[in-house]
């Protein structure tokens, strides 16, 4: 399938080139070879991957908050600015004192009411042992001299960012898992009933944003299935079938907290008030970017310069940190909240598979040794991250046991 997917993504490019892809026929190929790469896995697990300890989340009884007053506005072009010791927070001590104030999280249900759930960690000292070691500053960001020629930088080099076109292929997985967030982000299904998107796109830190007052979930359909022939309608663009959200969960290290700490949380799960039949993406806590197979991420989003498109596109992994994934995935407002994914092997399937490893958040400037260089970011999701989402989904510690 994903060969068919090559050869319709070569047609539709040619057919229908993007007014700002320069470099387009030749580089479409370079990168259609760069992503058949991936379909040649080697069949054992990386050599120097380890197993991850999981940990568990112990709530405690949820507390009765205000009633969110929805008064922010939706900030899609989501940037922050970070310095060398911002980038080594992780593995200070600020990261243990704070842990379990991080990790609480604020429920908002459809009619407007909230909670606040607080956690303990259990196995909090064998936790310990999992965080990641401090690792280097990014060396190979795109440097910016001066400060007055910082500008929102989303797009590195020749676009590219591949649209979906076709109804097999945006039915068919991982494409399928997309779905459109009615604040104008991206989402993707990581259950029957489950979302994940960034957390910047139905809160600002301080309050909720209108849109999440009513906030519902788009699912693309091909519009064949709504009465019309495919024959009938080849350029007509996708339909979207729009699911209202029962309730929202947001972690409490993303509210009221310093943009350069509040990033590492930017996520949110939102429950759909009925279940939906298609395919969903299963959740991996990230493993290095060493243990990928190629070393690359992908991601679907509605890109806000391509109305009404999915936008496919893959990169490598430039750095990590231990909260982020550094890399310089072509991007605009529109595809925070996409799933990120890369190719993890299943130690119990035995094989490589697609799971989603981060949230797509926006970009950041990062300031080290007098130098700045600006990356696309994504959340990185580690053991408590994991075991915080994994609880969200499942309401209990058993599911989230492993992996």
């Amino acid at each position: 399938m994903f060969y068919m997917f090559f050869i319709s993504v070569f047609f539709s490019m040619t057919m229908y080139p993007h007014p700002n892809s320069g470099l387009a026929h030749l580089s479409i190929l370079v990168l259609l070879l760069s992503l058949l790469l991936p379909l040649s896995l080697p069949s054992r697990a990386p050599p120097h991957q380890l197993p991850v300890h999981l940990p568990s989340l112990v709530p405690h009884a949820p507390l009765p908050l205000s009633r969110s007053s929805f008064s922010s506005q939706t900030q899609l072009d989501f940037t922050t600015h970070c310095n060398a010791s911002c980038y080594h927070k992780g593995a200070q001590e600020s990261r243990r004192e704070h842990l379990t104030e991080q990790l609480a999280f604020e429920t908002l249900y459809a009619d407007g009411s909230r909670t606040l759930t607080t956690v303990d960690v259990a196995d909090e000292d064998n936790y310990e042992g999992t965080i990641s070691p401090a690792i280097q500053p990014p060396t190979r960001g795109r440097r910016v001299t001066s400060r007055h020629r910082r500008q929102k930088r989303q797009i590195y080099g020749a676009d590219g960012r591949f649209n979906i076109r076709g109804d097999h292929f945006l039915l068919d997985y991982p494409f399928s898992t997309a779905v459109r967030i009615s604040t104008g982000c991206t989402g993707v299904l990581v259950s029957r009933l489950h979302v994940l998107t960034a957390a910047h796109c139905v809160h600002d830190g301080k309050d909720y944003v209108k849109g999440a007052r009513k906030l519902r979930v788009g699912f693309l359909t091909p519009p064949y299935i709504n009465g019309t022939k495919p024959s009938q309608t080849p350029t007509k663009k996708p339909l979207v079938r729009w699911v209202r959200v029962k309730r929202t969960r947001v972690p409490k290290g993303w509210i009221q907290g310093p943009q350069e700490v509040s990033m590492d949380f930017d996520y949110a799960l939102l429950e759909l008030r009925w279940p939906h039949r298609r395919p969903f993406m299963r959740l991996s806590v990230a493993p290095s970017s060493d243990d990928l197979a190629g070393k690359r991420i992908h991601f679907s989003g509605f890109d806000s310069d391509r109305p009404g498109e999915l936008v496919y596109r893959f990169c490598p992994v430039e750095d990590e940190s231990n909260d982020l994934i550094y890399q310089h995935c072509d991007a605009r407002p529109g595809a925070s909240g996409s799933g990120v994914y890369g190719r993890v092997w299943d130690t119990a399937l035995e094989r490589w598979e697609r799971k989603v490893i981060g949230i797509f958040s926006g970009h950041q400037w990062l300031e080290i040794d007098g130098e700045n260089r600006d990356y696309n970011v994504a959340v990185r999701f580690t053991p408590l991250k994991f075991a915080q989402i994994c609880y969200w989904v499942h309401g209990n510690r058993v599911d989230c046991s492993q992996d």
